[in-house]
């Protein structure tokens, strides 16, 4: 049935809902639209958050940097074979563990008494500041100097998907919002026709917290993270469907927003709105992701420096990407990596075979990318970060008598990096004992990491909340005793 003639779209649209519509429907929609309002005010949603613009009333403050990009090794890099170098630890590799490092310890894996590992890599001192690294990472090496080493962070958490959500969402439970999503939030999107929190994979597989670490929450759902990929549709389901041109989908979204604002006045739910800003902007999406996500664009020599390949699935081209992304306004991008969880039970997770492989899978683009961004004037403005959820023990872990090598999770120190955007050149900062088990200086908490970042963007990590629950809820968690880490600053 068409439109009613001699009326506007509105007013058509309103009354075909209204003849379809039963007088038992129209009650619980009434009761459903108050509860709906009532429970908005309550939760303190206005309506008006549901735009993809910053929040209203979060204090801001002069902000070093205004994009994040962060690389996550997800798994849990072992920082004994990269950046934590304990000679004490080789001279007892193979030994029996000592008894005290054992005593009130819960592993996920390890049985019994087991053995110390030393590291089969050599180290040396790298760059002006005269970091420890070891042979693994040659590249990023030549770009260390520009970073701020932290060879204390800490978290309570031992399982991959807790401590990856922990990392992300400042709590190791489902449901919190993401690092990201909290960030667009409070500053909003540069450029209106991308998203302003973009997330790409690479590993093989989506990291162990899945999904629900680029989740909104309870923050309005258009600051989620939007997934991009390198081989096929860059974003899936943005496309027309065949058979429909640009102007139909512009005269089809015309009429759902139109739906959706009938919805939004009768209902007062916020999420309408939120819906009416996704389809607006997957709608530009069609015209500017398909630009910024070719790196086809870039000259040869660029895509020789990070090793990136158009139309391929790779680490190296997510690092390229992720510089044309923040280059056009977005604020920030996440890559995950995944396979760097190296238990030793076979050749494919030890740290013989598989390490170095990863190693050399992400090395080269990562020193590319902080060229890249220092070279373009970037670098100042943009944060990077790299690590992963927890670290590794330095015991063996022998997991059913393996006779490969690997370490098991440990939460007790792990080692992360971090550049640009106000972090401090050359900085080390934090040590842990002379077997690299437990942190002796410094120790750095992952809600002190997340505060000090959202301090570096202008937001204030203790007065930066969203009412949900019952609680002010914030990204570094409700608890008193977080702290902005200076000693990682300039």
């Amino acid at each position: 049935m068409g439109l009613d003639a001699n009326l506007s779209l509105e007013q058509s649209l309103r009354m075909r809902l209204a003849r379809a519509e039963t007088r038992r429907q129209f009650l619980r929609r009434s009761q459903a639209g108050l509860g709906a309002i009532a429970l908005a005010s309550l939760m303190g949603r206005d309506a008006r958050a549901a735009d993809a613009s910053p929040a209203a009333n979060v204090p801001r403050k002069p902000a070093k940097a205004k994009s994040v990009i962060y690389l996550h090794m997800s798994g849990g890099p072992p920082q004994q074979d990269l950046f934590d170098y304990k000679p004490l630890l080789n001279k007892h590799h193979m030994q029996p563990c000592p008894d005290e490092l054992l005593k009130g310890q819960r592993f996920a894996f390890i049985k019994g008494h087991p053995k110390m590992l030393g590291t089969p890599y050599k180290f040396a001192r790298r760059g002006e500041s005269g970091q420890w690294m070891s042979e693994l990472l040659p590249h990023t090496a030549g770009v260390i100097d520009e970073a701020a080493v932290v060879r204390s962070m800490i978290t309570t958490e031992f399982n991959h998907a807790p401590a990856e959500l922990f990392i992300f969402t400042g709590s190791p439970r489902n449901g919190g919002a993401a690092m990201g999503s909290w960030i667009t939030y409070g500053l909003g999107s540069e450029n209106q026709d991308l998203p302003g929190f973009v997330v790409m994979v690479s590993g093989g597989t989506d990291p162990t917290g899945g999904k629900a670490l680029w989740s909104t929450g309870f923050l309005p759902s258009v600051f989620q993270g939007v997934q991009c990929r390198t081989v096929g549709d860059p974003v899936l389901y943005v496309g027309d469907p065949k058979g429909m041109t640009r102007a139909d989908r512009r005269r089809t979204l015309d009429a759902l927003d139109r739906l959706n604002q009938i919805e939004a006045e009768e209902h007062g739910d916020p999420e309408t709105l939120t819906r009416i800003s996704q389809y607006e902007l997957a709608f530009r999406m069609q015209a500017s992701v398909p630009d910024v996500m070719d790196v086809g664009m870039e000259p040869e020599s660029i895509r020789e420096e990070y090793g990136a390949t158009p139309g391929a699935a790779s680490f190296a081209n997510n690092c390229l990407l992720a510089r044309r992304l923040v280059e056009r306004g977005v604020r920030y991008v996440q890559l995950f990596d995944w396979g760097w969880d190296c238990h030793g039970t076979g050749a494919g997770d030890d740290i013989v075979q598989h390490l170095p492989q990863k190693c050399k899978d992400v090395d080269r683009p990562i020193a590319a990318l902080v060229r890249d961004l220092k070279r373009r004037g970037m670098l100042d403005e943009t944060i990077v970060v790299w690590g992963g959820e927890f670290g590794r023990t330095s015991m063996n872990e022998a997991r059913g008598g393996s006779t490969f090598l690997g370490r098991d999770h440990h939460p007790h120190c792990f080692t992360l990096w971090a550049a640009g955007g106000g972090f401090k050149p050359g900085a080390a900062v934090g040590a842990t004992d002379e077997l690299g088990n437990s942190i002796v200086q410094d120790p750095v908490p992952v809600h002190d990491l997340q505060a000090t970042i959202l301090h570096l963007l202008g937001l204030d990590p203790f007065t930066f909340r969203f009412p949900y629950q019952g609680l002010q809820q914030r990204l570094i968690g409700v608890e008193d005793g977080v702290r902005i880490r200076k000693d990682l600053l300039v």
